[in-house]
């Protein structure tokens, strides 16, 4: 937690006169996590994990690069527990995510348009936490185990949508968001023989408001 608020703090003092020299833009949204199953294989069967589907909430400082680009400085912060599942089997133990990134957005409209599709890319870091609380016994642990402990890995994002004037200051912004991360080991820890590979993918729709020049 510590890194991570460093890297924010870091980066948005980076930012700032950037952000005071152009056209700026600040926001606060809010949506939902759905994630994407992967799953945790053991010989011939497996069970599928994941976090589960729950409340998204995030924050920006943005920059306005002439006509066509844009920059944002995000953080977001994620519920959701982490699941394992098979046939009706299930394991839950409570979790939360925080992931800070940049993304250049590139607008179909100029800054005078009343609506501007935009899509955009970027990069930066996720810290997954579980923060339930752990037992002696845990169904389906020959699977994985659901800990406490935090992860922290590396993330990219792409997303895409519109943002519509309200004013001459304020944005209302409809967009979604993939947020793709390695496999929180950390988190959802394979048990001894077991395996699991591949991303999990953080699909976040979500209604904002922003303010700007």
């Amino acid at each position: 937690m510590k890194l991570i608020r460093l890297f924010a703090v870091c980066s948005a003092a980076a930012m700032l006169p950037a952000a005071m020299a152009q056209k700026w833009e600040f926001g606060v949204g809010a949506g939902a996590g759905i994630y994407t199953p992967q799953d945790v294989t053991v010989g011939s069967t497996s069970a599928s994990a994941k976090f589960k589907t729950n409340v998204a909430v995030s924050t920006w400082v943005g920059q306005n690069m002439g006509d066509r680009w844009g920059g944002e400085l995000r953080y977001s912060y994620g519920l959701g527990d982490a699941r394992l599942k098979q046939n009706s089997t299930e394991a839950v133990f409570g979790a939360e995510s925080h992931t800070i990134n940049y993304s250049f957005l590139l607008y179909a409209k100029p800054s005078e348009s009343t609506t501007r599709p935009f899509v955009d890319a970027g990069a930066g870091i996720k810290f997954y936490r579980g923060t339930g609380t752990e037992a002696v016994t845990q169904p389906l642990s020959q699977y994985a185990l659901l800990t406490q402990a935090g992860d922290l890995t590396g993330v990219v994002s792409f997303g895409g949508g519109a943002k519509v004037k309200l004013g001459s200051k304020a944005w209302l912004r409809l967009d979604v968001h993939d947020y793709m991360s390695p496999f929180p080991k950390q988190v959802i820890t394979p048990n001894f023989g077991a395996n699991v590979n591949g991303w999990m993918h953080d699909i976040v729709p979500m209604v904002a408001i922003s303010f700007g020049q």
